[in-house]
């Protein structure tokens, strides 16, 4: 793969999501450093123009907090975090409206939960706010609501936000600004360029984390590998070194790019698949399997065996086989106790047994993505 070919891409690209990391913003103290953000901003203004428009998702808020709370550690409660991160949050926005005055450019405080991304239609109200923002030229500066955010609607760290904010803004490049200079291969040489998807990367990230921060390089990678689904180049730089993101746009080697394979996401199976959570998961039998897997078909109630959890029409569940191979995932079309009752029984019967129907299909090809080994296969256009 040629790094120069893509590096001159990426200098066209005009939705970038920029995600900066608690280590890059703040001092071994956690004590947030506005030097750095005057800095980042004088950086980040170069990007913005008539056709290109950046987002911001900035880590900081509980590193910030705990510093102003005179903690010398993380706490491990969420309460505790919830506290940090509502001293923190205000100061964190703040020292970005700071620094980005000098330039005229004002800023806006997005914070979200999974929960807002993961309702449909909050997510496509969300989509709509972040395009009026770069209508009326404000920066967004977006982070995870950690003060009302809890452990079963935590987008778990920032990594995974900016992710979830490729797919929402639609970006084709995404920079992960970190402490770390790229992803090393076993002899601590950097790689330079690879294929996001590539699962020899794994055995070459580590699990260690900055003090301040909660995520990691295998947090980035499995970031990058979502964002690479929808399309968007992965760029892993290391953010104290000033320059860093000019000369990666100006085809510099600095850092590790992550390419997206050629088999992209749309916007809505890329929301079912690395956005929702699945609440529960059917067991087909063999002849559902290949119905979907081969002929794009719906899954039908005749070809479920058997339903486990608890969950709503609506909700997202996983498709499974008998050896426990999860397969698919989709919308389904009836809860979890109405499944169990016509789970295995003619199509015909399912206004019979329930005193209505919502259709043939438990789950529509329209709201099922098929699960690959190494890559994610559509069965339906976008309906957003």
């Amino acid at each position: 793969m040629d790094r120069k070919h893509h590096l001159k891409h990426l200098a066209r690209t005009t939705r970038i999501v920029i995600k900066i990391g608690s280590g890059v913003l703040c001092d071994d103290h956690g004590q947030l450093q506005p030097k750095t953000l005057r800095r980042l901003a004088a950086e980040i203004v170069p990007l913005m123009g008539p056709r290109r428009w950046p987002v911001v998702v900035s880590s900081g808020a509980i590193a910030v907090g705990i510093a102003n709370l005179g903690l010398k550690t993380r706490p491990k409660t969420m309460p505790g975090l919830q506290a940090a991160a509502a001293v923190g949050q205000s100061k964190l926005v703040e020292a970005w409206s700071r620094a980005f005055a000098k330039f005229d450019v004002p800023v806006a405080q997005v914070l979200l939960t999974h929960a807002d991304l993961a309702n449909r239609r909050r997510f496509l109200n969300a989509r709509q706010a972040m395009r009026e923002l770069a209508t009326r030229r404000a920066l967004a500066v977006i982070n995870e609501n950690d003060t009302v955010s809890f452990e079963e609607i935590a987008f778990g760290d920032n990594d995974q936000l900016a992710a979830q904010v490729c797919n929402l803004v639609e970006a084709d490049l995404l920079i992960m600004l970190s402490v770390a200079g790229g992803v090393m291969d076993g002899d601590g040489r950097r790689i330079a360029l690879a294929q996001a998807s590539d699962p020899g990367l794994d055995a070459m990230v580590r699990t260690a984390r900055s003090q301040f921060g909660s995520g990691g390089m295998a947090s980035k990678l499995g970031a990058a590998r979502a964002a690479a689904a929808r399309g968007a180049a992965v760029a892993i730089v290391e953010g104290k070194t000033p320059g860093m993101i000019e000369a990666l746009l100006a085809g510099e080697d600095v850092g590790t790019l992550l390419l997206p394979d050629a088999d992209l996401l749309r916007s809505r199976a890329h929301w079912i698949t690395h956005t929702l959570r699945p609440a529960g998961s059917l067991l087909v039998d063999g002849g559902a399997q290949k119905a979907l897997m081969t002929s794009g078909k719906s899954l039908l109630a005749p070809g479920v065996v058997a339903v486990h959890g608890d969950f709503n029409e609506g909700d997202a569940v996983d498709i499974v086989t008998a050896k426990g191979g999860t397969f698919a995932r989709g919308l389904v079309r009836y809860s979890a106790d109405q499944l169990r009752r016509i789970a295995g029984q003619p199509s015909t019967r399912i206004a019979e047994i329930l005193g209505f129907s919502m259709g043939d299909a438990v789950i529509h090809r329209d709201d099922l993505v098929l699960l690959m080994t190494k890559d994610v296969e559509v069965l339906a256009g976008d309906l957003a």
